[in-house]
């Protein structure tokens, strides 16, 4: 009876974790986004630094685009921090959108903020910008 409890506990656990990861997973990943890059200017709304990614909410004349960081870490190395931006700097991300036109959502690998830029993702920028 311990047993079959345990077990079943175990399912229950296992069951959560893999939603929890898998979820988890998908929403670190690129696959939602467009393999293209493209570029936005706007003014910054909200900055944002929790996790799982840190990111600005940016006005641009289409609307406000929530454009996410790297991880927490990554976005600190490269040398953005909470007092970086702040609510009506001027903002350039280079990025990949969601692939969903419908959300107004993109993935930076580079933002300037008032002049200064930090790179996030400097692996993937493409050379052309």
């Amino acid at each position: 009876m311990i047993l079959f409890s345990l077990l079943r506990k175990g399912v229950v656990c296992t069951a959560l974790a893999s939603l929890f990861f898998g979820s988890a997973w998908a929403h670190h990943g690129w696959n939602w986004a467009e393999q293209a890059q493209m570029r936005l200017t706007g003014t910054v709304k909200v900055v944002q630094m929790a996790p799982p990614h840190p990111r600005l909410e940016v006005e641009t004349p289409d609307g406000i685009w929530r454009v996410e960081l790297a991880n927490p870490s990554q976005t600190l190395r490269a040398g953005f921090v909470e007092t970086s931006a702040k609510p009506g700097d001027s903002v350039i991300a280079i990025g990949n959108r969601a692939k969903n036109r419908a959300e107004m959502r993109m993935k930076a690998v580079q933002i300037t903020v008032e002049g200064k830029t930090y790179d996030l993702y400097p692996e993937r920028i493409e050379k052309a910008r």
